[in-house]
């Protein structure tokens, strides 16, 4: 095995759960994905040298072998969905991104431009935006809004959140984790799932705290800062559900 240590893969496993999850939109599946991957990568003879990389071509190719065609019809590709997330939510360059959806870099980063042009026409939804910061707010709301999103509502504590969310009733949720005085978003996100059920994107500074695969826990994790387009795939994601397993 070349260059693989053991906390080279742990410090790995919390990003190939965040690529997962986003990739199937569940965690139980994405976690399933990465468990199957990560035993693969720990057999013998196998020959290893970044293991970021390895787990992404790991759940990658699983879960090619396991897709249906279900969720292709709003716009995008497997593959194209792939090449999005590995460069925009997982900061992978698109010459490493290539082969793991097995193509070469030219037509990658032919079918990575098209792929982004084709977010714009997703299917807009209403959004609920919990965040107590309220420049960072403003900053989210116009993100959002430039993603074609509509924002019904903007939060800073859990009871705003799920009063929004009882008028409202949002199809996507985007929550801060750390509400301050407010309170805790996942705590707003749980009570708000009690009555209504949409999608939820947690935008945390520490996503490898809340992907540990040991409780239940987002399916969709964006880091903070991020760009715009980061934005732009995960809402997309969340959305539409992303490409289910058969």
């Amino acid at each position: 095995m070349i260059g693989l240590r053991r906390e080279d893969l742990m410090r790995a496993l919390p990003y190939a759960r965040r690529y997962a999850r986003a990739l199937t939109g569940a965690q139980s599946i994405g976690d399933s994905l990465v468990a199957e991957s990560l035993r693969e990568i720990m057999a013998p003879a196998t020959a290893v040298e970044d293991a970021r990389l390895a787990l992404y071509e790991h759940v990658t190719r699983r879960y090619n072998g396991m897709a249906t065609a279900a969720g292709q019809a709003s716009g995008l590709s497997s593959q194209q969905r792939q090449l999005l997330l590995l460069t925009a939510l997982e900061e992978v360059r698109v010459e490493d991104a290539a082969p793991i959806v097995s193509m070469s870099v030219d037509i990658a980063a032919e079918q990575l431009e098209r792929a982004r042009e084709r977010l714009r026409e997703a299917a807009a939804t209403d959004v609920l935006i919990i965040e107590d910061e309220p420049i960072i707010a403003m900053d989210i709301e116009e993100l959002v809004e430039g993603c074609g999103h509509r924002v019904v509502g903007v939060a800073a504590t859990e009871g705003e959140a799920l009063a929004i969310a009882r008028r409202e009733r949002p199809g996507l949720i985007l929550a801060d984790i750390n509400l301050g005085a407010g309170g805790d978003g996942t705590s707003a996100v749980a009570r708000i799932l009690q009555h209504h059920q949409a999608p939820v994107i947690f935008v945390t500074a520490y996503p490898e705290r809340l992907l540990t695969g040991e409780t239940v826990e987002p399916a969709f994790v964006i880091t903070k800062p991020f760009e715009p387009v980061t934005l732009a795939i995960a809402t997309y994601q969340a959305v539409t559900g992303g490409v289910r397993l058969g």
